[in-house]
């Protein structure tokens, strides 16, 4: 995908341009190094103040890796990441050093996806959600059993829990304290990496209810990572679409569930099941694997599982195509083909 997200709402909060991840692999401990694993290889997006981006795709496409070059916990190997700070101020977060770096992770932070990991089961409520306080606010102990007992109001958990370890709550709980903890530095974009998939679907909707409270009520931004396109449709203003590190699809929610023009888009859709157990389902089934991200295929990546290929596909890397201004794919047969979406 070449270029930027286009919008007419202003500068964008975050702006990530030909964003790569190259991880380098050796034959054996002192072989020769063979081919990097691209695990991004030039992604480009950008998210409005107080929206929701979804990225989706299957697993091992490389949304996580998008997420975690934007919290620098991984350092990015080529591309930069725009963030405008509270100031207007616009910085490249892909170039900052560890000190550089460290004021920007106030206004950014994480909720995980698996929270019965991410949560130290050694640490009371009180010493999880204080501790990036601790770190970076330099605020009293007093102050901090004053504000923990404000997120755990606020994320629907009782003040009185604060004295309590993680192996006394349920799931659903434990990922309310994820986002508790997220919170306490008052952050303007919170990166989410599948943060309900590890929940049941009963506990998932009142997490993603209160998620979309918290964003009403603070003016949060999200990058919500998912591979569940039926969660991303009730939550995400717009949707960006993986495949092998570069984003295929972009476009608001709607016109990418009801209208897609990517093939791998409409068989992701196809997989969404139907609410109702009567209803006849299309599934789009994709012959053949993922590829080797180490060794991509030539032309359009998407070219050996696609059932509209041509030639051209086999030998020529597709680039961004806009079929209206709000909408972009990486396939040059898009306006050729009528793929079916969701209403």
């Amino acid at each position: 995908m070449n270029g930027s997200m286009h919008s007419d709402d202003g500068a964008p909060l975050l702006e990530v341009r030909e964003l790569k991840k190259h991880f380098p692999v050796r034959q054996g401990w002192f072989g020769p190094q063979r081919d990097p694993v691209r695990a991004v290889d030039g992604v480009n997006f950008r998210i409005e103040q107080g929206r929701t981006l979804g990225l989706v795709g299957e697993s091992g496409c490389g949304k996580t890796t998008v997420a975690r070059c934007i919290l620098r916990i991984l350092d990015p190997t080529a591309g930069t990441i725009h963030y405008r700070d509270a100031d207007g101020h616009v910085v490249d977060l892909a170039s900052q050093s560890p000190r550089q770096i460290r004021p920007y992770r106030r206004d950014v932070q994480m909720i995980f996806q698996n929270p019965f990991t991410s949560l130290n089961p050694r640490m009371t409520l009180l010493d999880i959600v204080g501790e990036p306080l601790l770190i970076h606010d330099r605020s009293t102990r007093r102050e901090r059993i004053d504000r923990v007992a404000e997120l755990l109001e606020l994320v629907g958990l009782r003040a009185a829990y604060m004295r309590r370890f993680p192996h006394a709550f349920s799931g659903g709980q434990r990922q309310r304290i994820g986002i508790a903890r997220a919170l306490a530095l008052h952050p303007r974009l919170i990166v989410a990496d599948e943060p309900v998939s590890a929940l049941d679907v009963s506990i998932q909707a009142q997490v993603l209810n209160l998620m979309t409270e918290l964003q009403q009520r603070m003016g949060l931004t999200y990058l919500f990572v998912s591979h569940d396109l039926s969660v991303v449709r009730h939550v995400c203003d717009h949707v960006a679409v993986m495949y092998l590190g570069r984003i295929v699809e972009f476009a608001d929610t709607e016109t990418l569930f009801r209208s897609p023009k990517h093939p791998y888009t409409a068989a992701l859709l196809s997989a969404v099941p139907e609410a109702d157990p009567r209803a006849r389902s299309d599934l789009t089934v994709l012959e053949g694997e993922v590829p080797n991200p180490a060794s991509p295929p030539p032309g359009c990546t998407f070219h050996p599982r696609c059932p509209h290929a041509d030639d051209s596909c086999r030998t020529q890397i597709q680039s961004a195509h806009w079929p209206s201004p709000d909408q972009m794919v990486a396939c040059h047969r898009a306006d050729d083909l009528d793929l079916e979406g969701i209403d």
